[in-house]
């Protein structure tokens, strides 16, 4: 496994990756990391000045060579993960946008449902109370099954 890390790596302020086939994946994630950083570093200087210089730039095969190595063993690694990945994160990755993005809108839509859901079970708390309290006034010989039938719901 390659332990350097792509520029962008979290992995530096976190905590070490898990040990076992897990934790060799995340490595061999972020060696293809800093393997397609490194494809693009050399593609852009073999486009630019360097390629000038005497002898050239650096070599862009070696490089996709590289890739393709990470992509086969991660292709391998494949073979004994049952771990089940959604699609929309898929997605997202495919059309550029991060994943934990989508983490984040789902539990901000779950906290403002929950919020609401909270609001209609106090508005409707609220509606009974009221009318419990004239259903007692305007019918007083029913006023002690409303008692009753509240004593219940609150044990």
């Amino acid at each position: 496994m390659h332990s350097q890390q792509a520029p962008d790596s979290p992995r530096s302020s976190q905590s070490p990756p898990p040990s076992g086939l897990q934790g060799d994946l995340e490595l061999e994630l972020l060696g293809l990391a800093n393997a397609l950083y490194n494809l693009g570093t050399t593609v852009i200087n073999d486009l630019t000045k360097e390629r000038d210089k005497p002898g050239g730039g650096k070599p862009v095969g070696p490089r996709v060579n590289e890739v393709v190595g990470h992509l086969a063993t991660l292709d391998d690694m494949s073979q004994h993960i049952n771990t089940m990945i959604p699609m929309q994160v898929l997605a997202d990755i495919d059309n550029s946008k991060n994943p934990m993005q989508l983490t984040k809108d789902r539990l901000e839509r779950a906290a403002t449902e929950n919020q609401f859901m909270n609001g209609k079970i106090a508005a409707l708390t609220s509606y009974r109370k009221y009318l419990d309290e004239a259903i007692a006034q305007n019918f007083p010989e029913i006023k002690e099954a409303l008692d009753g039938n509240t004593a219940v719901k609150q044990e």
